[in-house]
């Protein structure tokens, strides 16, 4: 995975992944150094969902559309999709009142489920699981 040494997996939310691929000066210094610490970086399918929607309600601008930014960043050596699973998404339900947004139910889910940190700016997750939540 060409990182080097260090833990496994880290995902990351939606807005943590476009800027790692396009502005990771917008991370925190704290999440930076945890991405840079993990040798594969994880993105939930979800994501991919989310960044389509953003483009389509003029939130989100892609010079190339998002289709092709997606297929980019997902290509690099070191990102792992993860798809939603049966497990992923009775997680994500679990968790739901806590976590409000569906998309990033999932999210959290998919870093609980691989047993990873979240890097996120999203105070919900963060109040609601400190212990996992980087920002």
């Amino acid at each position: 995975m060409g990182r080097g040494a260090g833990e496994a997996l880290i995902v990351l939310d939606t807005h943590a992944w476009l800027w790692w691929c396009d502005d990771p000066k917008r991370l925190s210094r704290r999440a930076q150094r945890e991405i840079e610490r993990h040798e594969a970086i994880g993105v939930s399918a979800i994501s991919c969902w989310e960044l389509a929607m953003l483009e389509r309600k003029d939130r989100l601008r892609f010079d190339r559309g998002v289709a092709s930014w997606v297929r980019q960043a997902i290509g690099r050596d070191d990102t792992v999709l993860i798809p939603v699973t049966a497990e992923i998404a009775t997680r994500g339900g679990e968790v739901y009142a806590g976590v409000p947004e569906p998309a990033d139910a999932l999210i959290y889910a998919t870093a609980v489920v691989n047993d990873a940190s979240l890097v996120t700016r999203d105070r919900v997750l963060h109040e609601h699981d400190p212990a996992r939540v980087v920002w």
